[in-house]
């Protein structure tokens, strides 16, 4: 059984990344720090001709290779053929799983084929990642998985529950494989936004007292992830403690304090037409 190797992941310069979902939003923002950064960033991304641009952009800025190619995470064929099509970056030593989706709406008004989307990308998309990429770093004896999860893969909130749960089946993913792969040195870490301020959330309002945060925010944290790794971080940072307490109070108390804060309309109150170019992107992709 290989050791971790304990100092490999402490610089960024020179590591060969993977980004799914890296062309737009928190994807792109954590492509371009990690690219200033000096590493070998490699772009996964549906939509292949925004991809490339991307790429070619933050290339352009950085002067670090950042490549990319088309990849359906939902897909494992589709995982084989990304990897061989950005193999040039060499040996991945990060994947981070950030691809996702978020149809809003009821549940009882949401079609089968939504609800499969929503869990193909969000939780098929860590999975199939991690069983492609895990065996090459199980094999050198280093790694790090890095899943995107959401504040609402911890709290649930109505309007979004096939959202939430594919995300409350991430976190428990990470935590699994965190203890399964750690003996071989590879690290798995889970980062949970809050609403973000991408096309993801657009029209979404914050709970009463949480500042939305921006993409490059997250990708801030995604970057110190990398450099630390831990095995779970909100952003912002503070919210993981509110939570954590909330969890310990009697329901109904709980309960009071989300409807003060607001916290459990915030997806039943997005605005809807803000969101209507996502939503129909999202839902006829």
């Amino acid at each position: 059984m290989s050791k971790p190797a304990p100092n490999w992941h402490r610089g960024i310069a020179g590591l060969s990344i993977v980004v799914t979902g890296g062309a737009r939003g928190i994807g792109r923002a954590t492509v371009e720090r990690l690219a200033r950064a000096g590493a070998n960033v490699a772009i996964g991304d549906r939509d292949a001709e925004l991809a490339a641009t991307a790429a070619a952009d933050i290339s352009r800025q950085t002067g670090t290779r950042v490549v990319s190619a088309a990849l359906d995470v939902g897909d494992p064929d589709s995982w084989t053929a990304f990897l061989g099509a950005v193999a040039e970056i060499g040996p991945i030593d990060v994947l981070v799983n950030n691809a996702g989706i978020m149809p809003l709406g009821s549940v009882l008004k949401e079609s089968a084929g939504v609800a499969a989307a929503i869990v193909d990308v969000n939780l098929h998309g860590v999975i199939n990642g991690t069983k492609a990429v895990a065996p090459g770093m199980l094999d050198r004896g280093h790694g790090h998985i890095i899943n995107v999860a959401s504040a609402v893969g911890r709290v649930a909130v109505p309007n979004g529950a096939t959202y939430s749960a594919s995300k409350f089946a991430v976190v428990g993913f990470s935590e699994a494989t965190r203890a399964e792969l750690a003996p071989y040195g590879i690290e798995v870490s889970m980062v949970l936004p809050t609403v973000v301020l991408t096309e993801l959330a657009a029209g979404v309002p914050a709970a009463r007292g949480v500042k939305p945060v921006t993409a490059d925010q997250v990708a801030e944290v995604i970057e110190a992830t990398i450099r630390k790794p831990k095995a779970e971080t909100w952003v912002p940072r503070w919210s993981q403690s509110v939570a954590k307490s909330a969890d310990l109070m009697p329901r109904r108390l709980k309960e009071a304090i989300a409807h003060l804060m607001k916290a459990d309309t915030v997806l039943a109150d997005a605005d809807e037409a803000k969101r209507a170019a996502y939503e129909e992107r999202v839902r006829n992709p």
